[in-house]
C-alpha cells in the first residue's frame, strides 16, 4: 500500500494490490460476504474504510491461508468467528506466482496414478 495513515480510506485498487488478487475478486467478496459493505462514491468508486480493511484481510486469510470456502468464511464470520481472531496486519503485496510454483505436481501426479489404478481395478 501507498504511504497512507492506518486511518485513511482505501479504493478498489489499493486493496486489490495489497491483498495480492484483482479487483474482480473484491468486487464478488462484496456479494458473497454481506458484512463487507464499502462507502460507495458517485460512479460506483468503493472506497474501503479501516474497518472493511481489516475484515477484507481476515476474509483472504479464511479462503487463501486457512483453505476456508466463500460458504465456510462467510459462516464463519456470521456465527461470530471473527470475534476470537484479531484483524490481520497488513501484509507486504504477494508476490505473483506462476502456475508451476504453486502447485505440488508430484502430489498431483500421485493423486493421478491412484486414481488410474483405482479405475483400472473396477
Amino acid at each position: 500500500m501507498s504511504e497512507k495513515s492506518a486511518d485513511a480510506f482505501r479504493n478498489i485498487g489499493e486493496m486489490a494490490e495489497a491483498l495480492g488478487v484483482r479487483t474482480h475478486i473484491l468486487r464478488y467478496w462484496e456479494e458473497q460476504f454481506p458484512m463487507l459493505k464499502p462507502l460507495t462514491r458517485a460512479g460506483g468508486r468503493r472506497l474501503y474504510r479501516p474497518e472493511d480493511v481489516a475484515l477484507l484481510h481476515t476474509i483472504h486469510r479464511l479462503l487463501y491461508q486457512e483453505g476456508y470456502t466463500v460458504k465456510g468464511a462467510r459462516r464463519f464470520l456470521t456465527e461470530g468467528g471473527a470475534k476470537d481472531v484479531p484483524p490481520a496486519p497488513a501484509p507486504a503485496p504477494a508476490p505473483i506466482q506462476t502456475p508451476a510454483a504453486a502447485f505440488d505436481f508430484r502430489a498431483l501426479q500421485a493423486v493421478r496414478d491412484r486414481l488410474a489404478s483405482a479405475l483400472a481395478a473396477a
